[in-house]
């Protein structure tokens, strides 16, 4: 796999080349673009309530690892909807504050969580008619 490095506002993000370029005539791909992934929604759901510091963050999702969540800051950092902030003292704090692009995804983020909430009996029968149930 190939590699580049991405510039913005002076920081380097290492990310893979995709295989299938971001379609930007699709207002969809670009939003699962930028909210895609497991933790993405979580994290900008738990920033919203103030700055937090990776290590709170990495606390609060216990069911996933310190690496996963890390990457999922960078993305959201890359695509401008969080900022980290390194305050220069020994030793290096950083915490991760919500932008207002970010900001502004918590309506979709509300409303997502209510259709889950409204769907979670659905889901429950079709995952014990699967065999999936826990």
């Amino acid at each position: 796999m190939c590699t580049f490095v991405l510039r913005i506002s002076k920081i380097e993000f290492y990310m893979y080349k995709k295989k299938i370029p971001l379609n930007l005539d699709c207002g969809v791909a670009i939003a699962m673009e930028v909210m895609g992934g497991k933790w993405k929604s979580c994290i900008l759901y738990e920033l919203e309530k103030g700055c937090k510091r990776p290590s709170e963050l990495h606390r609060h999702f216990e069911d996933t690892s310190p690496r996963v969540i890390n990457q999922q800051l960078k993305e959201l950092e890359m695509h401008g909807m969080i900022e980290k902030t390194i305050y220069p003292e020994l030793p290096p704090h950083v915490e991760y504050s919500i932008t207002d692009d970010g900001q502004s995804l918590i309506p979709i983020i509300r409303m997502l969580e209510q259709w889950g909430n409204d769907f979670r009996p659905k889901m429950v029968r079709i995952l014990e008619k699967t065999g999936m149930a826990e």
